[in-house]
């Protein structure tokens, strides 16, 4: 099988309409919404290159304000940490369920200490055992 070319398109924000630009036939065109640029660069591709539209791939890269790059950045940062500290709390909340189950409290009391039912209660002392064995 054939690999197919792959041409890079750049997008940036222009005003009312998104600029998309083709380096490999060095030509440029616009779409009012980032819906429409895959279809619009394979337009402009397939008419330039006289092939199908459906005969390439495209690698499409969108160009933000630095200012937005850093905040997306921060933002997935923040994610990252968010998910981390979620882990480990839930590592804690097994772990502390398993060491009242171990000192013979009812899964009852487990689960009123924990805020949980018992159902959940029962299911993180399973788990912390899981997580031993």
């Amino acid at each position: 099988m054939a690999k197919l070319k792959i041409y890079r398109i750049d997008v940036e924000r222009d005003g009312r309409y998104w600029r998309i630009r083709v380096p490999d036939v060095e030509r440029s065109t616009q779409a009012r919404h980032l819906r429409e640029v895959e279809l619009m660069a394979r337009d402009l591709i397939a008419i330039m290159e006289d092939t199908s539209p459906d005969s390439f791939e495209l690698d499409v890269h969108i160009e933000l304000p630095e200012d937005v790059r850093q905040e997306l950045a921060r933002s997935a940062e923040l994610r990252e940490q968010a998910a981390n500290a979620q882990a480990e709390a839930a590592r804690l909340s097994r772990d502390a369920a398993r060491r009242l189950y171990d000192r013979g409290l009812p899964l009852r009391d487990i689960g009123k200490v924990l805020g949980v039912s018992f159902q959940r209660a029962k299911q993180l002392v399973d788990q912390a055992r899981e997580a031993v064995a």
